[in-house]
């Protein structure tokens, strides 16, 4: 069979596997017998002659009542190499922005505008210097409280450790700040992070930043850098993220992930993770849960 189809649920039972399948196989040349890469959460359904976008639309409209996860690609190649992952509500659950905004009071202003952006009706580089800009004065111990606040994404961990452990070099790019990127990376095990500096002065922030702004053109650019640098072709390249700032970054991957995404990301994404974790990263590309490292 030349592609698989991926099925990914927090429940995910026999009925559903089989009414996918048998729609699959109204529409596919041929069918492989399903492959259960974790009991009730995972399941490989593999095909031949259907591409994979109309192989998704046919297990979607299918399945269309359930909360499932559904990915389809070539079965050849599936494994990457190369995992590049936006940081902010997606590697961690919050907009670290927001967080900061709540030390001076400003959470609904500074959240509105970090909304806006994400969904792709604000410039990125306009968005990001007027919320720091709102943040002039505040000390630089808000930063080091802020890493409290940090909630790890379920699934963050296993899926850096487990591509980690089977060779891949996995990169944290984000549009946020380094000194929270640094944090994230020591934490679960990136081997490089890139973001944005915050120019702190005499203990406070200026409400600048230092250095050119890294937003979508930037992401865009370190993949195509770092798949250079690891010796690989994008097409060994996986990207998730969630915002407008990630769409150039997931396009450009051979496996562009919109995880629980802005609505212009997940229509645009050769992927989306609606309802599971981070490791339906790892089940996409073959991995089982027995695989998982943690």
């Amino acid at each position: 069979m030349d592609s698989v189809l991926t099925l990914i649920a927090g429940k995910l039972d026999d009925t559903a596997v089989d009414q996918a399948s048998a729609a699959l196989s109204g529409r596919a040349e041929s069918m492989g017998a399903a492959d259960w890469l974790a009991p009730g959460i995972a399941c490989d359904l593999p095909f031949a002659g259907l591409d994979a976008e109309a192989a998704v639309a046919v297990a979607r409209a299918e399945l269309a009542d359930r909360p499932i996860d559904i990915v389809a690609q070539s079965a050849d190649g599936r494994r990457k190499h190369l995992l590049i992952a936006d940081m902010e509500s997606t590697i961690i659950e919050n907009e670290m922005l927001d967080e900061l905004a709540a030390e001076v009071g400003l959470e609904a202003e500074i959240a509105a505008i970090t909304a806006r952006a994400m969904a792709g009706e604000l410039d990125f580089e306009g968005a990001i210097r007027a919320r720091v800009g709102m943040l002039k004065g505040l000390e630089g111990a808000a930063l080091d409280r802020a890493l409290g606040a940090i909630r790890v994404t379920p699934g963050a961990a296993a899926l850096v450790a487990t591509m980690r452990a089977n060779g891949a070099y996995c990169a944290l790019v984000s549009g946020g700040f380094e000194f929270f990127t640094g944090w994230v990376r020591a934490r679960l095990g990136f081997d490089y992070d890139q973001a944005n500096r915050l120019d702190i002065q005499a203990g406070r922030l200026t409400g600048r930043l230092l250095g050119p702004i890294l937003g979508r053109e930037a992401k865009r650019t370190a993949l195509a850098a770092l798949a250079a640098a690891q010796g690989v072709s994008r097409a060994d390249v996986i990207a998730v993220g969630d915002g407008a700032n990630d769409l150039d970054m997931l396009t450009a991957a051979g496996m562009g992930v919109a995880f629980r995404a802005k609505p212009i990301v997940a229509e645009r994404a050769a992927a989306r993770i609606d309802h599971g974790d981070l490791t339906a990263l790892l089940y996409m590309q073959g991995y089982r849960q027995a695989d998982f490292c943690l």
